[in-house]
């Protein structure tokens, strides 16, 4: 049974942070993703977990105050990489949050996999995965890794059994498409899936990607993990759930 999390800092926009997650679980959503949870509390973001009965299971790493994409592949700013890839271990561990998507940024692969290597030891000692996904040159321009090849020939020099390929259809039907072969030639890196319309980054249903056959595509595969819902809503998010009411997803009835 495929499992839907709804991506809290792009889904409900039209709501304050502190009312999204109820709005996720009013929707019928379990699970929830936040791309960077850090302006507020570690206590806050569990109380609004809790109160709605809802998993957190992926943060980002955050871009530095300077803008940068991502600091892990930055050569010269190793320290600053430690530094925010432990604020970000620490709410992953407190939250209960089992992945991190690490943000490569516009840099060096030598640095990024040594960085890596040391981030993905870390991280196994508390049972978190660290994922590495390729963003598109349009969006990005200059980010290390752009194709679903070039981040899995990262993931094989870092060597490191918890670290995966995290696949963004959005990313993905940019830079190269055919998203079902793609999956089905790199499914055993697949840790985590997202998605979004193309163009727009909206629901599903206002792209050119049809999400229905991949979906059924990653079930046939024997994919067990959550599928993130990382768009943001044309109008708003609840009416535009129209997609996934298969799926049991949408308004209440």
């Amino acid at each position: 049974m495929l499992r839907f999390a709804a991506n809290l800092t792009t889904m409900f926009r039209e709501l304050p942070m502190a009312e999204r997650f109820a709005a996720a679980k009013n929707c019928g959503f379990e699970a929830v993703e936040i791309l960077y949870p850090y302006e507020h509390a570690v206590s806050q973001v569990k109380d609004w977990l809790e109160q709605s009965s809802l998993e957190l299971i992926l943060v980002n790493t955050p871009p530095s105050a300077t803008g940068d994409v991502g600091l892990a592949s930055l050569t010269g700013r190793e320290a600053d990489f430690r530094e925010s890839f432990e604020l970000s271990l620490s709410y992953a561990h407190q939250l209960g949050a089992s992945m991190i998507h690490v943000l490569a940024g516009l840099g060096e692969a030598e640095t990024f996999v040594k960085n890596l290597s040391w981030a993905a030891d870390r991280a196994a000692d508390i049972g978190i995965s660290l994922m590495l996904e390729p963003l598109n040159t349009r969006d990005v321009p200059g980010y290390l890794h752009t194709t679903s090849q070039q981040t899995i020939d990262l993931i094989t020099k870092i060597a490191r059994d918890n670290v995966q390929l995290q696949y963004d259809f959005y990313h993905m039907q940019i830079m190269e498409g055919d998203l079902a072969t793609h999956l089905q030639q790199h499914f055993t890196q697949i840790g985590h899936v997202q998605f979004s319309s193309v163009p727009g980054r909206h629901e599903p249903q206002y792209g050119e990607v049809n999400l229905d056959p991949l979906i059924t595509h990653l079930d046939q595969l024997g994919y067990g993990g959550w599928i993130g819902c990382e768009y943001s809503a044309k109008e708003d998010t609840a009416s535009g759930l129209s997609w996934a009411a298969e799926y049991g997803l949408g308004l209440p009835t």
